[in-house]
């Protein structure tokens, strides 16, 4: 029988991947354990976590993992930071399989690149570039925005340069991804701590 500490702890391992909220109904389900387990163990988790910069965010519903309030103003420092540089390399190729693969999920996106992408696809969310789109129970897609488009001068994806060639490539390694297992386990997570781009 796993402990109040095990599930905790198995928590914050989805809390983490995930880089969002997550229903409690969904993290029973998840953790095969009733509902009542996940109270006691979201207590533990947020007593663990006073002094280390992050804070658990709790609805009645949700819950997430969220910078402490002290380390917020940092956070914000660095995101301004980021959002004054370029978007450089690693935004250009991640802006390219969003534009061509016109609702593709981060694990997608990741594999294609061969690293964790989260800091810059958010950067390019900030930004207003690409937006996040829900398909359902923790399903999103990526795809980009019409101010970008707009600024692209095209009116649709389909309208990119070689369009059809680039689409058909970037297909294949998505369905070469999808037979090795790459998105067989949380495979739309968002936004988690680093990015090794």
């Amino acid at each position: 029988m796993t402990t109040p500490v095990q599930t905790a702890n198995q928590i914050n391992a989805l809390l983490f991947a995930e880089g969002g909220s997550l229903s409690i109904s969904y993290l029973a389900k998840s953790l095969n354990v009733d509902e009542s387990a996940i109270v006691p163990a979201l207590e533990i988790l947020s007593a663990r976590l006073n002094g280390t910069g992050l804070t658990l965010i709790r609805t009645a519903t949700e819950v997430s993992l969220a910078v402490g309030q002290e380390e917020s103003a940092l956070l914000r420092e660095q995101y301004e930071k980021e959002l004054g540089l370029e978007i450089g390399d690693a935004g250009l190729e991640v802006l390219s399989i969003i534009l061509y693969r016109n609702g593709v999920s981060k694990s997608e996106i990741d594999y294609i690149r061969g690293v964790n992408c989260a800091t810059t696809i958010r950067n390019l969310l900030a930004r207003g570039l690409v937006e996040r789109i829900s398909r359902g129970a923790r399903q999103y897609v990526y795809a980009p925005t019409t101010q970008l488009l707009a600024h692209l001068g095209v009116r649709s994806p389909e309208e990119l340069p070689d369009y059809a060639t680039i689409i058909r490539s970037l297909s294949d390694v998505a369905q070469t991804a999808e037979n090795s297992d790459v998105f067989h386990g949380n495979s739309n997570t968002t936004d988690t701590a680093r990015d090794s781009s």
